[in-house]
């Protein structure tokens, strides 16, 4: 999963494990990194967000209706 990740959430990622192994209880983002990290993740947000219409979308274009009315009984 890592190789689908874009530059800045791969270095907020080694940075947390790093912060995890080393048992520290900060993460300090420089502005710029907060920025880049935020953008990321709402590009990420709206992107699934454009997903989950076309399922919805693709989802109310197959709805099947079949009449059940006895034909020639």
């Amino acid at each position: 999963m890592e190789q689908q990740l874009s530059l800045h959430l791969k270095t907020f990622n080694k940075r947390v494990q790093v912060m995890n192994q080393t048992n520290a209880r900060e993460l300090t983002l420089s502005a710029l990194e907060a920025r880049n990290l935020h953008a990321e993740l709402f590009e990420l947000l709206a992107h699934i967000a454009d997903l989950t219409e076309i399922k919805k979308e693709v989802e109310a274009e197959s709805v099947i209706t079949a009449v059940g009315d006895g034909g020639s009984f």
